[in-house]
C-alpha cells in the first residue's frame, strides 16, 4: 500500500512557451517521453486530432492555446477567428471541455474588439494560460472533495487515464488517489488497460509507478472477477461530458465497469472539472460519440493481429446512465442523485 510520502513529480502535459505551446507526446508514453512544439493553431488542432494529447481538460486547455496561438499569427482577427476556433472544435466530438475553452476564448475576443491587434493577443495569451492555471487548481480541489469518499486499506479500480496526463496537472480521478494517499489513506490501484488505445496499460500506470503508487494492470475483461472479489473499495472513473441528468460519457467500457460496480455494491465515483457538465443535455442519448480509426482495434504495437477485411467497430466512448453513478466529483462539491437539481446547484 502507499504512503504520501512517495507523491514527489509533477508531470508536464502541457505549457505556453516563446517557441509554442509544447506538450508531452503521449503516444509515445511509456517507452519514450518525447516533447511536442505546436507553433500555430493547425498543429495544436492535428495533435488533438492524433491523441498527442488527450483527456477532456487537456484538451480544453490545448484549444485554448491554439486560439491564443492563431491570434498571435493573424494581421486579421475578424476574418481569422472563426476559421481558428472551427478548426480546433472538428479534431474531437464528445469532449465538451473543447467546446467551453473555445467559446472562453471567443467571448473574451468579442470583448476585446475595441483594443488594439496587439492588446488583443496579448489578452488572448494571458487567458489561455489562465485556463491551464486554473484546471491544476480545480484538479487539486477536485481531489480533496473525493478523497474522503476512498475507503482505507482497499484497492481502487480505475478504467482509461483521468491523471495528471489527461489534465493540466494532478488530474481528476488520479487526482482523487493522490489526494487520498497523501491524506494518509493505504491504497493501491487496479488500472483496467483500457483496449484499444491502451491509456491504462500505458499512461496511468506510467504516472501512479513515478508516483510510488501501488498499482496493478488488469485486462478490462478481469474488471467483474475483481469487483466481486470483496479487495475493491470503490471505483473512481473521469468523463468527457456529463448531461444535465447525471448520464456519463467517459471512454468506451466505463459502462460495463459501472454495471459490475453496482451489481457487486462498490461505489461508483465520477471526477470532472464542472465545465465537462453539458446542461444544455436532457440525457446521454444526445452526447455525439466519436468512431476510431479501424487501426486501434486490428493492430496491437504496430503489429497486425486481426484478418485482413474485417469489419471494425471502434466508438471511442460510451454513456453510463446515472443510475450507476454513485457521486459525481467537481471541484465545487459532491453531486449525487437526483443529478439534475445536485448538478445545477453547482454550476449555480
Amino acid at each position: 500500500m502507499s504512503s504520501p510520502a512517495l507523491l514527489k513529480h509533477t508531470i508536464e502535459t502541457i505549457e505556453w512557451t516563446d517557441d509554442g505551446v509544447v506538450m508531452i507526446d503521449q503516444t509515445r508514453l511509456p517507452r519514450e517521453t518525447e516533447f511536442v512544439t505546436c507553433r500555430d493553431y493547425r498543429e495544436v488542432a492535428d495533435a488533438i486530432r492524433r491523441m498527442i494529447i488527450r483527456g477532456a481538460p487537456a484538451i480544453g486547455v490545448a484549444a485554448a492555446m491554439g486560439v491564443a496561438l492563431g491570434a498571435l499569427h493573424s494581421e486579421d482577427l475578424d476574418r481569422d477567428m472563426p476559421i481558428i476556433c472551427d478548426t480546433l472544435a472538428r479534431t474531437r466530438p464528445t469532449a465538451v471541455n473543447l467546446f467551453w475553452a473555445i467559446d472562453r476564448m471567443k467571448a473574451l475576443y468579442e470583448s476585446l474588439r475595441h483594443l488594439s491587434l496587439a492588446e488583443i493577443r496579448a489578452r488572448l495569451v494571458a487567458e489561455a494560460q489562465l485556463v491551464r492555471e486554473e484546471d491544476i487548481a480545480i484538479n487539486e480541489a477536485i481531489g480533496a472533495f473525493g478523497a474522503p469518499l476512498v475507503p482505507d486499506a482497499k484497492t481502487v479500480l480505475t478504467h482509461c487515464n483521468a491523471g495528471a496526463l489527461a489534465t493540466a496537472g494532478f488530474g481528476t480521478a488520479l487526482g482523487v488517489i493522490r489526494a487520498a494517499v497523501q491524506s494518509g489513506k493505504k491504497i493501491d490501484v487496479f488500472a483496467d488497460e483500457t483496449r484499444p488505445f491502451l491509456q491504462g496499460a500505458r499512461l496511468t500506470a506510467w504516472e501512479l509507478q513515478r508516483d510510488g503508487i501501488e498499482t496493478t494492470i488488469i485486462t478490462d475483461n478481469m474488471a467483474g472477477h475483481f469487483l466481486k472479489s470483496g479487495r475493491i473499495g470503490c471505483v473512481v472513473v473521469g468523463a468527457d461530458r456529463i448531461a444535465a441528468n447525471g448520464d456519463v460519457a467517459n471512454k468506451v467500457g466505463t459502462y460495463s465497469v459501472a454495471v459490475l460496480a453496482k451489481e457487486n455494491g462498490v461505489p461508483f465515483y465520477v471526477a470532472a472539472p464542472i465545465s465537462t457538465l453539458d446542461l444544455t443535455l436532457g440525457s446521454g442519448d444526445q452526447i455525439p460519440i466519436e468512431e476510431r480509426p479501424e487501426r486501434e482495434v486490428t493492430h496491437v504495437g504496430g503489429v497486425h493481429l486481426a484478418p485482413e477485411g474485417i469489419s471494425v467497430a471502434n466508438p471511442g466512448f460510451d454513456i453510463t446512465p446515472n443510475r450507476y453513478v454513485s457521486a459525481i466529483i467537481t471541484e465545487r462539491g459532491v453531486a449525487r442523485q437526483p443529478f439534475t437539481e445536485s448538478l445545477r446547484r453547482l454550476c449555480a
